[in-house]
């Protein structure tokens, strides 16, 4: 008998196929204690598991590219922390065996890390794989990961840590659900990038059978348990319009009356570009530098590697528009050299900007490559800065821009309310505004963007985070400057037209659903989109924000 569960769609498609429950390894080993002679050698072993694990992160993460290069150095720096490693030779010196010491190591690290904020507690999904990593290989056990088939199938899991969504097959991987997650974790973030179909933070979903067959649709978060071959038949037909429609939609982002509406893309890194031109792109509207200083937690890399690294993307772009953030290091992005370590509360500490201008010797450095990399290029450059909270802020980036002798436009990031409520005071120091809708919702609600239980407050549809759109919006405007948005929202279709109502000026959104974005803002008119977004503020539920933008768009 056909059911209808329903969680968050993150990843556009609709997915049909069988259930496969993601596989993992033996959690905790066993407790036994070792003659003291043998701790050298379990020492040994423990340090040959960790670097063995750390080293294919990494090449999975070569193999991936991109934003999922970045996640999986990030794993496995975890891995090779030396203070965890030190906690597991001292548990190893008084009786453990290596499994059992980096089992007890790691979980008093996942106490600390929960306990210290709900910003880095969504850290805890990638701590458990790197344990579950680290202990399979010592116990001789399968990895976790994804099971192995020779059919298609939809993956179901309470999360998908990074190192297995990276390198996720799409040719056997229809789709995805997960419990756990929110529009805006890793997960979705790189199920959008691979164009696979996602549904996350769905409610036992660790209870569908396996082999139970299911169909998922990534747009509206509806998931069909035993699904009948009309309600098949009807989803197969609403995909197959869905592609026409994008490959009859071409050239730059527009509304059907003509009011232009620039699609960008967000990219990671040189490795994103290809994608992001294939796509359509009409430059960059978000690139994420940390990729560069993920590689090395100890220091910055130097002012040449930056060059080349920006240079090859700059290039990718003549003529076009390509928006750079400067690095957002602090929170679930920590740098040794850089981030304190003794925060309460990182996410609401020292991190972005504040970080920067604690260390001004590494956005001068920045800055300067990226001027150097921009020279002798028709590309159009804008520089901006994250976590940008008052018009203090902006001076200070602005002033730093202009110290380095970078000539481009210097730009703000609208993350935090007190920007959203003071963005004309901003614009005063800086000449456009970018909205990052994941965390602009994270600080508006209190909501940590990688906790499930609250993702119904990470919903970009929530009137209150619309109303911040607006007021930035409204104020770039009144003072003649461009305010787009880069946060996953702009990723959205229907909500694409809203944001397009609301006056932002430029969408930016992972390349896979550019196509989408475009092929869905030329069927409005630019009063069209307004009208939706009236109607969405006027609500006062996520739900019923969109159910009211789709109403005036579908001329109900």
């Amino acid at each position: 008998m056909e059911t209808t569960l329903r969680g968050v769609g993150v990843s556009h498609g609709v997915a049909i196929g069988e259930v496969r429950h993601m596989g993992t390894a033996v959690l905790e080993p066993p407790a036994k204690q070792i003659p003291a002679e043998e701790a050298g050698r379990e020492q040994g072993r423990a340090r040959k598991a960790v670097e063995a694990v750390a080293a294919d992160l990494m090449a999975r993460g070569n193999l991936a590219g991109g934003e999922a290069q970045a996640v999986l150095e990030a794993q496995a720096m975890m891995a090779q922390d030396p203070e965890l490693m030190a906690d597991v030779e001292r548990r190893i010196a008084v009786g453990s065996t290596a499994e059992r010491g980096v089992y007890d190591a790691f979980a008093s690290y996942r106490e600390l890390l929960a306990g210290a904020g709900e910003y880095l507690a969504g850290r805890v999904a990638d701590l458990d794989d790197v344990r579950n990593r680290i202990v399979a290989r010592l116990l001789g056990v399968p990895m976790p990961g994804v099971p192995d088939s020779d059919e298609p199938y939809v993956l179901v899991a309470r999360d998908l840590a990074p190192a297995d969504t990276a390198l996720l097959d799409p040719t056997l991987v229809l789709g995805f659900v997960t419990e756990e997650g929110g529009p805006t974790s890793h997960s979705a973030i790189l199920a959008r990038a691979l164009g696979v179909p996602a549904v996350v933070a769905l409610p036992g979903a660790g209870e569908l059978a396996e082999g139970t067959m299911i169909a998922v649709d990534g747009s509206t978060g509806e998931i069909f348990v035993d699904p009948s071959d009309e309600k098949k038949a009807q989803l197969e037909a609403a995909a197959a319009q869905r592609k026409a429609a994008l490959a009859a939609s071409t050239g730059p982002g527009a509304t059907a009356d003509g009011h232009k509406v620039p699609l960008l893309a967000n990219i990671g890194g040189p490795a994103d570009v290809a994608a992001a031109v294939e796509a359509g792109a009409e430059g960059v509207g978000l690139f994420r530098t940390e990729f560069l200083f993920l590689d090395d937690s100890k220091q910055a890399p130097s002012e040449e590697k930056q060059v080349a690294a920006y240079r090859q993307v700059l290039e990718a772009f003549p003529e076009g528009r390509v928006v750079v953030r400067v690095l957002d290091a602090g929170a679930d992005k920590p740098l040794d050299f850089l981030t304190p370590a003794d925060e309460p509360n990182p996410a609401l500490g020292v991190r972005g900007l504040r970080t920067l201008l604690d260390h001004p010797e590494v956005l001068r450095t920045q800055l300067t490559a990226l001027a150097k990399a921009a020279e002798g290029l028709p590309v159009y450059l804008e520089v901006m800065a994250p976590m940008v909270a008052d018009r203090t802020d902006a001076r200070a980036f602005a002033d730093a821009c202009r110290a380095a002798g970078l000539r481009a436009k210097f730009g703000a990031m609208v993350e935090i309310p007190s920007a959203a409520l003071r963005a004309r005071s901003i614009l005063q120091e800086v000449e456009f505004l970018s909205l990052g809708t994941n965390d602009l919702a994270q600080y508006t609600f209190a909501a940590d963007r990688q906790v499930g239980a609250v993702s119904r407050l990470q919903d970009p549809w929530q009137p209150a985070l619309l109303d911040l759109v607006e007021l930035s919006a409204e104020a770039a405007k009144a003072e003649g400057k461009s305010c787009g948005v880069c946060g996953e929202a702009a990723s959205d279709p229907l909500l694409a037209c809203v944001l397009t109502g609301l006056g932002v000026t430029s969408l930016s959104m992972g390349a896979a659903s550019i196509p989408y974005v475009r092929a869905t803002l030329a069927k409005y008119t630019l009063a069209q989109c307004e009208r939706a977004a009236a109607a969405a503020r006027a609500t006062d539920s996520a739900e019923d924000a969109r159910s009211a933008a789709q109403a005036v768009l579908s001329g109900e």
